[in-house]
C-alpha cells in the first residue's frame, strides 16, 4: 500500500482532500450519524474536517487498498458487533425465537464464534 501524491480523496458532501495531505483518519465515536463519520486531519491545519464518509472507505481511497481486503475487515467487525448483540438476548426471547422462528441463536452465536476465531 502507499499513497499517492496528488490524487484527490472524496469525503462526501463535496468535500475532496489531496491524499498526500491526509496525516490521520480517526473514526468519530461521539455524536456519530449522517455526515458525521470521520475526522481527517490535514497537513498543517489544526482542525480535523468532518468527514460524511466512513473511515474504511476513506482509507480504502488514500492507499487504494485491494477491495477484498477492506470488505473482509468489513465482515469481521460487522460478525463482531453481531456476536455481541447475540450475547444480550435474554434466554425467553432466544427460546421463542427457536421455537416459534426456527432460529437457534445458540448455534449462530457458536457458528460465528468459529469464523472470528479463525
Amino acid at each position: 500500500m502507499r499513497i499517492q501524491s496528488s490524487v484527490l480523496v472524496h469525503l462526501g458532501f463535496g468535500k475532496y482532500v489531496r491524499s498526500d495531505q491526509v496525516t490521520a483518519v480517526i473514526p468519530i465515536e461521539e455524536e456519530r450519524g449522517p455526515g458525521r463519520r470521520t475526522f481527517v486531519h490535514l497537513q498543517g491545519q489544526t482542525d480535523p474536517i468532518v468527514a460524511s464518509r466512513a473511515e474504511d472507505s476513506i482509507v480504502r481511497d488514500l492507499v487504494q487498498e485491494p477491495r477484498e481486503v477492506t470488505q473482509s475487515r468489513q465482515q469481521q467487525e460487522i460478525l463482531h458487533d453481531l456476536l455481541m448483540d447475540l450475547s444480550n438476548i435474554n434466554p425467553t426471547v432466544r427460546r421463542i425465537a427457536r421455537d416459534e422462528g426456527g432460529l437457534d441463536l445458540e448455534r449462530l452465536e457458536q457458528r460465528i464464534r468459529e469464523v472470528v476465531e479463525e
